[in-house]
C-alpha cells in the first residue's frame, strides 16, 4: 500500500470499474485497500459508495433487531476505519452488515470471547450454530470462523450488489416530480425577484443533490446531473443580476461541470451560452465571445433554439467588441437557424426557451451596439409587443437600449430621460445591480462635454439615491 493514503474519489473510479466489469464487491474492497492504502474496514465502505454516516445509519438500522444492541455513529465508525478495535459485538454487526468475515474487514474476529463479552455478544447479536451442526450461512451475515465455499462468495456478492441496487434506485415518479418541480421554477424565474428564486433553487438542488449522493443507475444519475446543471445556471443567474459575481461565476462552473457530466450535448451548450451573460455584461467580453462560440460549435450547426441562442450571443458579444462583420455574420445565422427551429412556435415562459422575444432582444443589443440606431429601433419596438404583462426586467433593458440609441444620436436629454424613467418605473425588486449598469451606460456613453448636462446629472442622482428614496 501506499504511504498516504489516496483521496476518496479514486476509490469511486476503482468501484465504476469494478461495476463495468462486473466484479464481486468483496474484490472491489480489497483491490481499493490494495491500491488507495486504506485499511480493509474502510475498503469495504467505499467499496459499496456509501459515506460514514451512512454506513452507520446501516449499522444501526441492522441492530435495531437485537436488545441493547451497539450504537454507531461516523466519527466511531471513523475511528475504527483507522485501526482502532471495535468490541466483538460491533464485530459481529459489522461482519453482517458488509457481508463478510472479521478477518476480511481486517478485525480481531469474536471467536473466543471472554465470558463477559460472551453474554453481552448473546444479548446483541443472533446465537452462533453451535461448531458440531452443520453451518448455515445467512444472507447478510457469515461467521468468521466459517470459511465461504465459492458458491457462498458468489451468492454473497450478488446480494450485496442487489442491496446496493434497492438503496440507490430514484423511482421514475420521483424523477418526473422532479422535472415538474424544476419546470415550475423555470417559469417562475422569467419574472420572479433575483434574491427570493435563489431561495427556491437552492430548495431544489438540495433534493437533487440527496439523490446524487447515492449511487444511482447510470441513466438517472444522466437525468440528476442535468437537473444539477439547470438549476446551478439559474442561480448563477440571478446572483449575476444581484451583482455578486464571483459567486455567479462559481456557480457557472458547477453548472458546466454538471452539464459535461450529463453528456447532454445540447445541455451543454447551452449553459456555455447562458454562461456567456456574465463577461458581456461585466467583461472581459472577450470571455463572452469564446464562450458563445464554444456553445455555437457544439451545436454544430443543428436547427435548435440554444444553436440560434449562441449564435445570437457571439453576435452581440461580437458588436460590443466593434467587430461589426462577425457580429452581422452571427447574427445572419442566428435569425437562419432560429427560423427552422421549432423556438419560433414558442411564446411560453421559460427560462431555458429562446422564443422569438429573447432573438429580438439579442438581435437590439447587436444592432444597438453597432450604432445602426433605426434598425435597433424597429427590433426593440417588435420585442416589446411580444412580452407579456407579467416578465422580469428584459422589457427595461430594451427600453435602456432605446435611450443608448438616442444617446448615440446626440439626443442627450432624451436618451437621459427615457433611461432615468425605465429605472424607476421597473420593480423595485427586479431593481438590481444589473438594472443599475445598463442605467449607468447611458451616461458613460455620452460625449464627455455633456456628461455634466443637467439631464445626465438628475440620472447620475437618481441613480445614487437609497431604494426606499425612490
Amino acid at each position: 500500500m501506499d504511504d498516504k493514503p489516496h483521496r476518496p474519489s479514486c476509490a469511486q473510479r476503482l468501484r465504476e470499474d469494478a461495476a463495468v466489469r462486473g466484479e464481486p464487491v468483496q474484490e472491489t474492497a480489497h483491490r481499493i485497500h490494495t491500491h488507495c492504502g486504506v485499511t480493509l474496514l474502510r475498503a469495504h465502505r467505499l467499496a459499496r459508495g456509501l459515506t460514514l454516516q451512512e454506513a452507520a445509519d446501516g449499522l444501526n438500522a441492522l441492530g435495531v433487531r437485537y436488545e441493547t444492541a451497539p450504537r454507531a455513529d461516523g466519527d466511531q465508525l471513523g475511528h475504527w476505519e483507522k485501526g482502532r478495535q471495535p468490541r466483538p459485538a460491533t464485530v459481529d454487526l459489522l461482519c453482517e452488515f458488509y457481508a463478510t468475515t472479521a478477518q476480511d474487514l481486517g478485525l480481531r474476529g469474536s471467536s473466543q470471547p471472554s465470558s463477559a463479552e460472551a453474554s453481552a455478544t448473546q444479548e446483541r447479536v443472533p446465537a452462533r450454530r453451535s461448531p458440531q451442526t452443520t453451518p448455515a450461512v445467512s444472507p447478510r451475515r457469515v461467521a468468521d470462523t466459517v470459511p465461504l465455499s465459492f458458491e457462498q462468495q458468489i451468492d454473497a456478492a450478488r446480494r450485496s450488489v442487489d442491496r446496493t441496487l434497492a438503496v440507490g434506485t430514484v423511482t421514475p415518479t420521483q424523477l418526473d416530480l422532479l422535472d415538474e418541480q424544476l419546470l415550475w421554477a423555470r417559469e417562475q424565474y422569467v419574472y420572479t425577484p433575483p434574491a427570493p428564486m435563489i431561495e427556491i433553487l437552492l430548495g431544489h438542488l438540495s433534493e437533487v443533490e440527496d439523490l446524487a449522493a447515492h449511487r444511482q443507475p447510470a441513466s438517472v444519475q444522466v437525468r440528476l446531473a442535468e437537473l444539477t446543471a439547470m438549476i446551478a445556471t439559474l442561480i448563477a443567474d440571478a446572483l449575476m443580476k444581484l451583482g455578486h459575481l464571483r459567486q455567479s461565476q462559481s456557480w457557472y462552473a458547477t453548472a458546466r461541470n454538471a452539464a459535461d457530466d450529463s453528456g447532454n450535448t445540447e445541455l451543454r451548450a447551452r449553459v456555455r451560452a447562458q454562461a456567456a451573460m456574465l463577461p458581456y455584461h461585466y467583461g472581459p467580453i472577450e470571455a463572452a465571445v469564446a464562450l458563445s462560440r464554444e456553445a455555437r460549435i457544439l451545436c454544430r450547426n443543428r436547427p435548435t433554439a440554444t444553436a440560434a441562442f449562441a449564435s445570437a450571443a457571439e453576435a452581440r458579444a461580437l458588436a460590443k467588441l466593434g467587430h461589426a462583420e462577425g457580429a452581422e455574420t452571427a447574427l445572419r445565422q442566428a435569425t437562419e437557424i432560429f427560423e427552422r427551429s421549432h423556438a419560433r412556435t414558442d411564446t411560453g415562459n421559460d427560462a431555458f426557451a429562446f422564443p422569438e422575444r429573447r432573438l429580438l432582444l439579442y438581435m437590439s443589443g447587436t444592432l444597438t451596439a453597432l450604432r445602426r440606431t433605426a434598425e435597433a429601433r424597429r427590433v426593440q419596438e417588435s420585442a416589446l409587443a411580444l412580452y407579456p404583462e407579467k416578465t422580469g426586467i428584459d422589457p427595461a433593458l430594451l427600453h435602456f437600449e432605446a435611450a443608448l440609441c438616442l444617446a448615440h444620436e446626440h439626443s442627450t436629454e432624451e436618451a437621459c430621460q427615457l433611461a432615468a424613467a425605465t429605472f424607476l418605473r421597473t420593480e423595485s425588486a427586479h431593481r438590481t445591480p444589473i438594472v443599475e449598469e445598463r442605467a449607468r451606460e447611458v451616461v458613460e456613453v455620452l460625449p464627455p462635454r455633456v456628461r455634466g448636462s443637467r439631464a445626465a446629472r438628475e440620472l447620475r442622482e437618481i441613480l445614487a439615491l437609497p431604494p426606499g428614496q425612490m
